[in-house]
């Protein structure tokens, strides 16, 4: 038999906890997160005004991590670095350049037939673009550079790929990339002149030859340094040999192969110059061989400078577009 229990007299009964309603329920939670994230946002602020009292000054820290091993610096420090180099160079040339060297102290550190100063120099301008052309001979000599270079990339990528996939194939090449990595590139010159005239033909064959090579190398060690891992993983999910190089081996080189073409191209932008001076009727070769023979010779400098500009403005718009393609490999770089 089970005993009821009674309730002592004289001692009220406890009274039920009452229940909260959801809309009470929801706003103590909004509450909680509020005073979460308020929390959260002022450890936050604690944090970011301690490493900025911690953080030294721009000029500071720019000497400071001066000589550190591999220390990156700011995108300000980097051109602070190249304004300087730019204007010890100008100031070497400017102070080399007046007439208060020698024995008397009127004469120039660089003859005047050498090297001008820099507003001689600079000063010739107008007669270089004008009356002879400057535009016009700079794009003449990008046409034959984009043939010859074009030529090289169509044929010298996809045998990298082959002989980067198939190591029969790369041992077949690699005789002639061997040759043609170590050929000088002036002994070009002539031999591309007895295959192929003095016409437009064997300056476009002189930059094929010239590139051809190191574009097959670099794009076979491209392909050469995927990981196997990626390899394996594929042949897993029952991938075919076809699907591996085109979906595995291809994209994962691709940003490498790209990047080496982008650095080939300044080096075939500079080869032309030698192909030019034969036989060209329009050139920046012919230009600077024409300027040395019979002057003015500022417009030598003044090519050189010019070629070197239109250089780092290609290789500035290649890598740009290096980035946009690549941005599994590059991010929001």
């Amino acid at each position: 038999m089970v005993e009821e229990k009674t309730q002592p007299a004289g001692q009220a009964a406890p009274a039920k906890a009452r229940e909260a309603s959801p809309e009470e329920a929801e706003e103590a939670l909004r509450a909680f997160e509020r005073a979460g994230q308020e929390q959260a946002e002022r450890e936050r602020e604690v944090a970011q005004e301690t490493a900025r009292a911690r953080r030294p000054g721009m000029v500071r820290r720019f000497f400071t991590g001066f000589f550190k091993i591999r220390d990156i610096p700011t995108v300000w420090g980097k051109l602070v670095m190249v304004c300087l180099c730019i204007g010890l160079l100008f100031l070497a040339w400017f102070l080399a350049s007046r007439q208060w060297w020698g024995p008397n102290g009127n004469e120039r550190a660089l003859d005047r037939m050498a090297m001008g100063s820099p507003e001689e120099v600079f000063g010739s301008f107008g007669l270089l673009w004008y009356e002879r052309a400057l535009l016009r001979n700079l794009l003449a000599s990008l046409w034959r550079v984009f043939q010859g270079f074009g030529l090289a990339v169509l044929i010298g990528v996809p045998i990298g790929i082959l002989c980067g996939t198939f190591k029969r194939i790369d041992a077949f090449f690699a005789p002639i990339s061997l040759f043609g990595r170590n050929v000088p590139i002036a002994a070009l010159v002539p031999l591309t002149m007895l295959f192929f005239g003095i016409d437009e033909g064997q300056k476009v064959a002189f930059i094929f030859i010239a590139c051809v090579a190191f574009i097959m190398f670099d794009s076979a060690r491209s392909i050469a340094d995927v990981k196997d891992d990626y390899l394996d993983t594929a042949y897993t999910l029952g991938a075919s040999r076809w699907q591996a190089l085109t979906k595995v081996l291809v994209p994962l080189a691709m940003p490498d192969i790209f990047n080496s073409l982008r650095l080939l191209f300044g080096l075939a932008f500079g080869y032309i110059v030698l192909a030019e001076m034969v036989n060209a009727e329009l050139g920046v070769g012919k230009l600077i061989l024409v300027s040395q023979r019979r002057g003015p010779k500022e417009h030598v400098y003044l090519v050189l400078f010019f070629l070197t500009l239109v250089a780092f403005l290609i290789n500035l718009g290649l890598a740009t577009l290096q980035r946009a393609l690549f941005r599994y490999r590059y991010g929001r770089q």
